[in-house]
C-alpha cells in the first residue's frame, strides 16, 4: 500500500494511491470534518493497520484526480532521527572517520518539516547549505526494547526525504550539528508512504541525490553500515518509539545548495521527492 497527504480544501488529509488517483481516507471511513483524517492521526490510533488490511483485501475503491497537490506526510511526528556518516563514502566527504560500533544520531524539531514543492529557505546564519537525499522510516506500533528480527513488525512504511545542514555552522564545532539542522524548512518528506510489502528487496534500493536534474551522489541500501532495522532495533532501546516517529537512515552524499536550485531525493521505486532553493 502506498499513503499519500493531499491538499484538500485548506486542509491536509491522508489518501491511499490507486491505479486512477487516490482514496481520500476520509471518504473511506465516513468521517466527519471534525474527526482526523491524517496520516498521524491514522498511525497513532491504529487505523492505518486496518486500512491496511482493508487494502489487501481489495476493499478500498475510487479515486481522485491524477492531478494529486501533495503535502508532507504528517507536520508534528513526536520524535524525528536523524543519522549521520551511515555510508563510509559520505563520511569522507566531510574528513571523518565512519562509525563502526555505534550510529551518530541526532534529533531535530518537527518545526523543519516541508513537503514536496515547498521551498527550502537558506538561513541568513550560514553561506553554505547542503541538501541530502535519503530513506526514512516511519513507525507504525509503539516499540521498546525491539530485537533487530523483530523490527519490520514496528515499521509502517518507508518514504523520502530532504535534509538540509548548515555545513559551515557544524564545520566550526561538531556541537553545533543539533543547530545546523534545525533551521525551518530543513527537513522535506513525503509525498508517499511505501508500505514494506511492496519493497522486494531493501538492500537494492537506490537512494540519489539530484540538483537541477543530475545526479551527484548514489548508494545503495546495501552499504549502509547500520541498516534499518538494525537502526530501529538501536533506538528503541535508547527511548520508547511511537507511532509516527521518523528515522531519516543517512545519506550517500550531499550538495551545495544554493538561491534558485531545485534539490531531489530519487529512490528506486518511489515517487520523488523535490524542492525549490530560495534566500
Amino acid at each position: 500500500m502506498r499513503l499519500v497527504t493531499l491538499r484538500q480544501e485548506g486542509r491536509e488529509e491522508a489518501a491511499v494511491v490507486l491505479p486512477d488517483g487516490a482514496a481520500s481516507v476520509r471518504e473511506v471511513y465516513g468521517l466527519s470534518r471534525e474527526e482526523g483524517a491524517d496520516l498521524l492521526s491514522l498511525l497513532e490510533s491504529g487505523r492505518f493497520h486496518e486500512l491496511k488490511e482493508a487494502y489487501g483485501r481489495g476493499e478500498i475503491r475510487g479515486g481522485a484526480s491524477s492531478q494529486l497537490s501533495y503535502a508532507p506526510l504528517y507536520r508534528r511526528p513526536r520524535k524525528i532521527w536523524g543519522i549521520g556518516l551511515n555510508y563510509v563514502e559520505h563520511a569522507g566527504d566531510l574528513s571523518e572517520s565512519a562509525p563502526a560500533d555505534e550510529p551518530a544520531s541526532f534529533m531535530r524539531p518537527d518545526t523543519t518539516i516541508i513537503g514536496p514543492g515547498e521551498e527550502v529557505v537558506l538561513p541568513a546564519q550560514s553561506e553554505r547549505v547542503t541538501a541530502e537525499a535519503e530513506l526514512a522510516l516511519v513507525i507504525g506500533r509503539e516499540a521498546k526494547d525491539v530485537p533487530e528480527e523483530d523490527a519490520p513488525s514496528v515499521v509502517a512504511g518507508f518514504t523520502t526525504v530532504l535534509d538540509m545542514t548548515a555545513e559551515d555552522i557544524l564545520r566550526r564545532n561538531p556541537r553545533y550539528l543539533t543547530r545546523s539542522k534545525s533551521f525551518d524548512t530543513f527537513f522535506s518528506f513525503g509525498p508517499e508512504l511505501v508500505t514494506p510489502d511492496e519493497i522486494a528487496d531493501l538492500d537494492s534500493l537506490e537512494v540519489s541525490t539530484v540538483l537541477n536534474g543530475e545526479v551527484c551522489r548514489s548508494n545503495t541500501v546495501s552499504n549502509m553500515i547500520f541498516s534499518p532495522w538494525w537502526l530501529v532495533s538501536f533506538h528503541s532501546r535508547v527511548m520508547t518509539l511511537l507511532p509516527g516517529d521518523v528515522i531519516s537512515t543517512g545519506t550517500p552524499g550531499a550538495v551545495v545548495i544554493r538561491q534558485g536550485d531545485v534539490a531531489e531525493c530519487r529512490i528506486t521505486g518511489f515517487e520523488p521527492l523535490s524542492n525549490p532553493v530560495v534566500r
